[in-house]
This record gives structure tokens, C-alpha cells and sequence, in this order.
């Protein structure tokens, strides 16, 4: 690769702040997925049942439907940086309280369920300052490469994570411990992990600049809703984004099921699966980080989505280990393509007077849409199978996809 093609695809480390918000945030991505691996691993083997792992996801995700709308009013009208961080405290805390409880050898899933669903409150409230802190750090033009990197720290992370908890199994089973401890060690690790984010949040160097002029709490998100409620682009770009992860992010979901009853393998299976996934998201991201801000950039991420609900299909299909690896080599390519150029569509028509607000909206539909999906497809799992659900979620996407080429609504021309 040129030195010119590597300036392009990395031109948003140029940045300082950036830099260091990547470096905290990927460290504490890690830690997430790690313990995103790890707690799934102990709902399926503590309940055996994927309708708990719906469930768990789900409840996760609703504390960011109902709140982060005021999240995004708040990131407009607080510090943003001292929003987020107060968000690490929190999460920090549930993941040293399920390590707690795993150490005392008392964890129920009642207790996974009501710590997931702190953990999504405090995400309802971080995840727009996130959002929209990130055109802060960067020029606009290197926006759609800042969010491209963005998503690669995260499925770095991706990667990474799944196959430190298989690690972490290994070692811990070598040294003569049990499931349980190692899975008590992944989640301690994240407990530390946040530690990190904390202190880069704290290094940057951006600023928080008032609004010019703020009415009521009320008043603020009734704009929010009325701003995206009249640009016909946004309003297709957010359903677009809840139908992706309503009907595509289950396959993540099911994934140790599909360990244990597709490929009657273990917990090193279920973290392979993962890696394979992060590793194409990961090539997902820097493809859309090399190209940058490209035309069609709605359109491309029509034909990919439908790409993705294909490759979804034949995931749920294959009974072939390596099969289902290159696929879902390729589904985790396709899903960040997706994401990224709609992320990026949406940050780069947002004011940044209006950016938080409307990133909590997209951040309800696409967040909102991974519980729904998962409660949902984990209840008919149970009646017809995964492999069925997740073969019609994916025809579905292809429908979802079919329905914008055809009639647009902006998306197309985009």
C-alpha cells in the first residue's frame, strides 16, 4: 500500500484528541467484548435456553430506548466529555459487581439481568455524548474516516475480546480452575478496562461550548424530534438503521447456540465464531476508512445490506465449520460497511447545535432495534429453531433493502 493510500485511510489519527480517544476507547471495547463473551457464555450455561439470551440483550437495550432521547438532549446542553465519563463510572461498577458475585459463588440470572440493565442505563446517557463528541475532534472532512476508525476500534475489540475469554478459559482450565473463575476473570478485566477510557477522557483537550440559547428540557428534544421529522433522509436513514439491527444483529446473539447445538462444540467454538465476525468488521471499517466521503454513499449501503441479509442466510444454513467461518468472515464485513456509511451520513447532515439530539434518535432506532430483535427471535427460536430465525431475519433484510432501492426516500441519492 502507498504512503499516500495509508495517509488516507488513517487521516483522522493526524488529530491529537482523536488519537488519544481511540487508544482509551479500543482498550475499553476489550474489556466489553471480553465480558459480552463471557456473560453470554453464562446465560446459555446457567438457563440453557436462548430466550434468556434475547432476554438479556433486551434488557440491556431498553434503558437506551427510554432514555437516550434525553441523553441527546442533555449532550447538547452539558459537557459532553463529563457526561460520558460519569457513564464509565457506572459501567465500571456492574462489571465489578457481577465479578463480585462470581467470586461468591452466588450469581443468579436475576442478578445478570438487573446489572445489564444499569449497564444500559448509563449507555443511554454516554452514548450520544459519544457520538456526537466525535465530530468535535476531528474536521468535517475527515468525518466519515473518523467514524470508519471509530469502528474498527470497536471491532478490534471484537476480535480481540471473544478470544481473550477463549484464552482466559484455556489458561484458567491448564492451571486447574474452572469455567466459572475464568469467566469471574473476564469480568474483573473490564471492571479495570474503563479505568483507562476514564483517564483519555480526561486528557482531551476539547471544549464544551454552550448552546446559544437553551429552552426547557421539553422544548430542546420537541426540536430534536421536529429537525428529523422534516428531513425526509434522516427519517428513511433511522428506519434503515432499525430495521438493520432489529433483523441482523440476532445472528450475534445466537451465536452459542449455534455453538452448542448446530456444531455440539464449546465455549472455544462460540469465541472462534465471534473472531471471525470482528475480523471481517474490522475489514469492513477500513474499506469504508479508505474510501472516506464517496459518492452514492446511500446507495452502496442499500446493495450491501442486501448482501448481508444473503450471507445471513447462508450462515443459518451451513452445517460446516469453516463454511460458517468465511461467512461470517463476510457478514461482519457488510454489517460495519452498513454502519459506518450510515453513521457517517447521518453525523455529517446534522448541525453540531442539533448533532446530539439527532444521534439519540439514531441511537434509539439502531441500539432499540437489537433488543427487540433479540427478545423476539429468541422466542420464536424456541419454537422453531435459530437456524429458521435467522434464515428468515435475513430474507427479510433483503426485503428491508429491496423496498429503498426501489422507492428511495433519499437514501438512494444519498
Amino acid at each position: 500500500m502507498s504512503a499516500r493510500a495509508t495517509r488516507r485511510m488513517f487521516a483522522a489519527f493526524t488529530y491529537r484528541d482523536f488519537r488519544v480517544q481511540w487508544f482509551g476507547a479500543c482498550t475499553s471495547s476489550i474489556g466489553t467484548w471480553m465480558q459480552i463473551a463471557a456473560q453470554n457464555w453464562l446465560v446459555i450455561t446457567l438457563t440453557k435456553s436462548p430466550l434468556y439470551l434475547g432476554l438479556d440483550a433486551f434488557l440491556q437495550q431498553l434503558p437506551i430506548m427510554l432514555f437516550t432521547l434525553i441523553g441527546g438532549v442533555l449532550a447538547d446542553r452539558r459537557d459532553r466529555r463529563r457526561t460520558l465519563i460519569a457513564s464509565q463510572y457506572v459501567q465500571m461498577a456492574t462489571s465489578a459487581a457481577l465479578a463480585v458475585l462470581m467470586y461468591l459463588h452466588v450469581v443468579q440470572i436475576w442478578h445478570i439481568l438487573v446489572l445489564s440493565s444499569v449497564t444500559g442505563f448509563a449507555q443511554a446517557f454516554g452514548g450520544p455524548a459519544y457520538q456526537s463528541l466525535i465530530p468535535s475532534l476531528v474536521d468535517k472532512k475527515d468525518l466519515p474516516n473518523a467514524v470508519a476508525l471509530n469502528s474498527i476500534q470497536f471491532n478490534v475489540a471484537r476480535v480481540i475480546g471473544p478470544l481473550l475469554f477463549g484464552l482466559t478459559l484455556t489458561l484458567f482450565g491448564q492451571w486447574g480452575y474452572d469455567e466459572a473463575q475464568a469467566m469471574n476473570a473476564c469480568f474483573a478485566l473490564n471492571a479495570l478496562s474503563f479505568v483507562v477510557v476514564i483517564n483519555t477522557l480526561m486528557m482531551l483537550h476539547v471544549k464544551h461550548i454552550p448552546p446559544a440559547a437553551s429552552k426547557g428540557m421539553r422544548d430542546d428534544l420537541r426540536i430534536g424530534l421536529s429537525y428529523v421529522r422534516n428531513h425526509s433522509s434522516l427519517k428513511a436513514f433511522i428506519v434503515l438503521a432499525a430495521a438493520t439491527t432489529f433483523l441482523g444483529f440476532s445472528v450475534l446473539t445466537f451465536l452459542p447456540v449455534f455453538a452448542q447445538q448446530v456444531f455440539h462444540a464449546g465455549a472455544g467454538t462460540y469465541s472462534h465464531l465471534l473472531a471471525f465476525s470482528g475480523i471481517g468488521s474490522v475489514v469492513g471499517a477500513l474499506i469504508i476508512a479508505w474510501l472516506g466521503k464517496f459518492n452514492r454513499m446511500g446507495l452502496t449501503a442499500l446493495i450491501v445490506q442486501a448482501i448481508y441479509g444473503l450471507l445471513i442466510v447462508g450462515f443459518a444454513m451451513s452445517r460446516v465449520l469453516w463454511l460458517s467461518d468465511i461467512l461470517l468472515f463476510f457478514t461482519g464485513a457488510a454489517l460495519m460497511i452498513v454502519f459506518s456509511t450510515v453513521t457517517s451520513l447521518i453525523q455529517l447532515i446534522a448541525p453540531n447545535e442539533m448533532r446530539g439530539r439527532v444521534m439519540s434518535i439514531y441511537m434509539l432506532a439502531f441500539r432499540g432495534g437489537m433488543p427487540l430483535g433479540s427478545l423476539i427471535s429468541g422466542y420464536f427460536a424456541t419454537l422453531i429453531g435459530a437456524p429458521m430465525v435467522i434464515s428468515i431475519n435475513g430474507a427479510l433484510l433483503v426485503v428491508v433493502a429491496a423496498y429503498f432501492l426501489v422507492r428511495s426516500h433519499g437514501v438512494r441519492e444519498a
